[in-house]
């Protein structure tokens, strides 16, 4: 449904140590590095037939994140939802709602971890375990 996902930063060079290494959990590799025609920096983290993008905003506002939106990522384990929470935290992200766990949800049994990203960004790490 989706082609790209893409949020701000206020800090490129912290996005992109947090974001290496929180994607890193899911095999993305190193992102592409690119500058818009305003000179303002973007990475493009591009993996599993997706792009998640981290930019400086080209209005040169402060970033903000979305009350009330939420970035879901798709991992194939309970552990690697884990992973994903744990590495998000070491590299400067918070932990937020419930610890890492299953929950029953209105779409069915779900496995979540919740954090925010250095900008406030709220991030979802999510496995859907097989009935």
């Amino acid at each position: 449904m989706f082609s790209h996902v893409m949020v701000g930063t206020s800090d490129i060079e912290r996005s992109k140590k947090f974001y290496d290494a929180v994607l890193g959990t899911l095999g993305a590799g190193a992102p592409i590095r690119n500058n818009a025609k305003t000179g303002h920096a973007r990475l493009f983290y591009r993996f599993n037939g997706g792009t998640f993008v981290v930019g400086e905003p080209i209005n040169d506002e402060s970033a903000s994140f979305a009350n009330g939106g939420t970035i879901g990522f798709q991992c194939n384990s309970p552990e690697q939802v884990h992973q994903f929470h744990d590495v998000a935290v070491v590299h400067g992200g918070k932990s937020i709602e419930d610890p890492p766990g299953l929950r029953e949800t209105a779409m069915g049994t779900l496995y979540l971890a919740y954090v925010r990203d250095p900008d406030g960004n709220k991030l979802c790490a999510l496995h859907r375990p097989k009935a």
